[in-house]
């Protein structure tokens, strides 16, 4: 069963859908566990997601999957304008409203990324010590690494167009008009912020749900280089999984295992010979599900209650 659901993020309604536990396997003395899910960069919880939330909810974890605000179903503008600082933000709301679902444990909220979210996990578990674990799926966990690789894919011409674009976005926010918006994905000598082969597009728009739209505000620009969540894996004390494709091709790997070594303890690395959208659909997502729930397993389980716990009985 999917519920909908919205909760507040800075005052502004966003959706969600709430796949409650479907066993009770994982269900300790305060509850059972949950995991809060979004998408990467500009894309929705509709697109390729709801396979890993059954899977969760299935094992016996409550899920909740959300779009962020001016995306999907959830209010918000300017429309398709990605923020890394908004998102955490979004991510650091649903885990409240995850922490108040009925039956769930306030003290096992599992953060889950991939892509562009995979490092926003990072932050957000470094801003929050009570997660109970990470799950960082081809994340681009350095903004910097990110855009000197889309550069290099693009070439001068494709850094001269985005320029372009940016600023035009830019006047037309100053001037208070509707946003400037280019492809997300696209073909090199396109307007596309990210530049990909063909073979990418045809995976993201196989999967691609009614909601989500390949355009976003040229202004995201400027805040991608920005954007290093890398600078947070230090301070994540708890049990992180790093799931990275050795042939990703939009999410640098060499920066998703200079992240991982960060981590203090905890931290396991898995690599898949994969581009960056295989894990979305087909027997990639089966392993790369597979993987997670063991990783969960192992932290999740519920504890024995040893005799030394065990209320006293009365005598006499």
């Amino acid at each position: 069963m999917t519920t909908e659901i919205t909760f507040l993020s800075r005052g502004t309604q966003c959706a969600a859908w709430h796949l409650p536990a479907r066993v009770d396997a994982l269900a300790g003395s305060a509850g059972r566990p949950a995991v809060v899910m979004a998408h990467g960069f500009a894309c929705t919880r509709d697109t390729g997601l709801l396979g890993y939330a059954e899977a969760f909810a299935d094992a016996g974890i409550d899920t909740l999957l959300f779009d962020y605000r001016g995306f999907g179903a959830s209010e918000g503008t300017p429309r398709q304008n990605v923020s890394f600082r908004r998102q955490r933000q979004d991510y650091h709301a649903a885990i409240a409203a995850a922490r108040q679902l009925p039956g769930v444990d306030p003290d096992r909220v599992i953060v889950w990324g991939t892509s562009y979210s995979g490092g926003h996990v990072l932050a957000v578990a470094a801003q929050d010590p009570r997660i109970a674990a990470v799950i960082s799926m081809t994340p681009a966990t350095d903004g910097l690494v990110t855009l000197a690789h889309a550069a290099r894919r693009g070439g001068i011409g494709h850094l001269a167009r985005a320029i372009s674009h940016l600023g035009l976005d830019v006047v037309r926010a100053l001037a208070r008009r509707a946003p400037h918006h280019v492809p997300v994905f696209g073909l090199a000598g396109s307007s596309a912020m990210i530049i990909t082969t063909a073979e990418s597009i045809d995976a993201i728009t196989s999967i691609a749900g009614p909601t989500w739209r390949n355009e976003v505000c040229a202004r995201t620009a400027l805040e991608i280089g920005l954007n290093r969540p890398t600078t947070f894996a230090g301070r994540v004390s708890c049990p992180v999984l790093f799931q990275v494709g050795s042939i990703d091709s939009i999410a640098p790997p060499a920066a998703a295992r200079r992240s991982a070594q960060k981590v203090e303890s905890g931290v396991q690395l898995l690599e898949y010979p994969i581009d960056h959208f295989d894990v979305y659909e087909g027997p990639w997502q089966k392993q790369a599900v597979g993987d997670q729930l063991r990783f969960l397993s192992e932290i999740l389980a519920p504890q024995p209650v040893s005799d030394h716990d065990q209320p006293s009985s009365a005598i006499g």
